[in-house]
């Protein structure tokens, strides 16, 4: 009789356990390099989620990836449940340009919030005595690795002053790389689309090799301001690389980096992750320098994909969905 009980009571105990097991849901965020913004900001989010994982089940963690166009392929195909991307590859995607003009608009794209803002940055050897775009004519310059978004930025302000990459010696590394590629003089300048301030940048301002950041403005600029509406004006402060041979702020353009995710992904874990951002905005602010800006309102700009409708339910429920693209609420 005791061994029954013994064995009912087992079993009951691997059946509650396995229900349990049963009940948590593993989330994915594809973010980007390591030593950029998009990691920690990965990381950031799931370790909020996580804090909650007796309301809502989930086990959320952050994998380092290519980039935004990794991300928003990987998101569609279900390899992950989020990816964050910049701003101008999520145009691309839903409006089925560049890298998807083969395929068409990607259709099951959907937005959750926008980041923190990201300047096209341009480091430059001052031994290269490059000074402007037009300089980078037979330069040694990295673009960007393929699957990233900055690889397209690069493109498209070299394009809009009529430098093509075969006019270039062109490089396509990672952007944690290029720092030391320019310290051992085997780059002369590498474009990077970061949040500032930024380690990498840092490093490559900090060595041996004296660098400058090339202002990017200028009458081209303006019109690739009116072709590309994902692009704004930026500013990259002086005081954030003092070391660099620049003596003032430096004007740019740049995006946003935004937090995307499938119409295949349930409602109630998109909920989750936007609640718990919003929820907590005081203390995700003070996670990185380049959050010090943000405002939940802003949080909502730069979207072009309609807005997941897990997430649209936190909208309504904290009143901010006159904030939203009206054409983005579906």
């Amino acid at each position: 009789m005791k061994n029954i009980r013994f064995s009912l009571i087992l079993l009951l105990l691997v059946a509650i356990f396995s229900c349990a097991k049963k009940d948590v849901v593993f989330v994915t965020i594809g973010t980007g390099g390591v030593s950029g913004v998009y990691y920690p900001t990965g990381g950031a989010i799931s370790k909020m989620v996580n804090n909650n994982f007796k309301e809502y089940g989930i086990k959320a963690t952050a994998e380092s990836t290519a980039g935004s166009v990794y991300n928003i392929n990987s998101v569609l195909s279900g390899d992950l449940d989020f990816g964050i991307a910049q701003s101008d590859r999520q145009y691309q995607a839903v409006k089925g340009l560049s890298e998807w003009a083969e395929f068409g608009p990607q259709e099951k794209l959907r937005s959750v919030f926008s980041i923190h803002p990201e300047a096209i940055t341009l480091i430059v050897s001052d031994k290269s005595g490059i000074k402007t775009i037009e300089d980078l004519v037979g330069a040694r310059v990295n673009l960007g690795n393929p699957g990233s978004g900055q690889l397209q930025n690069s493109r498209d302000v070299l394009g809009a002053f009529g430098v093509s990459e075969d006019m270039l010696k062109s490089e396509y590394v990672k952007a944690v790389e290029a720092p030391g590629l320019v310290q051992d003089e085997l780059l002369d300048a590498f474009f990077y689309t970061v949040g500032h301030p930024n380690v990498n940048i840092k490093e490559a301002t900090s060595g041996r090799v004296k660098v400058h950041i090339v202002p990017i403005e200028g009458s081209p600029i303006e019109s690739l301001l009116e072709a590309l509406p994902y692009y704004d004006r930026a500013i990259i402060p002086h005081d954030y690389y003092e070391l660099s041979t620049n003596t003032e702020d430096v004007p740019t353009i740049g995006v946003k980096a935004t937090l995307v995710t499938s119409a295949d992904v349930f409602d109630d874990i998109v909920y989750a992750f936007t609640k718990e951002v919003f929820e907590n905005f005081d203390e995700f602010k003070t996670l990185h320098p380049a959050y010090g800006i943000l405002t939940k309102e802003s949080m909502l700009k730069g979207l072009s994909a309609p807005v997941h409708p897990g997430a649209l339910k936190y909208y309504k429920e904290a009143g901010l969905t006159e904030h939203i693209k009206p054409e983005l609420i579906k």
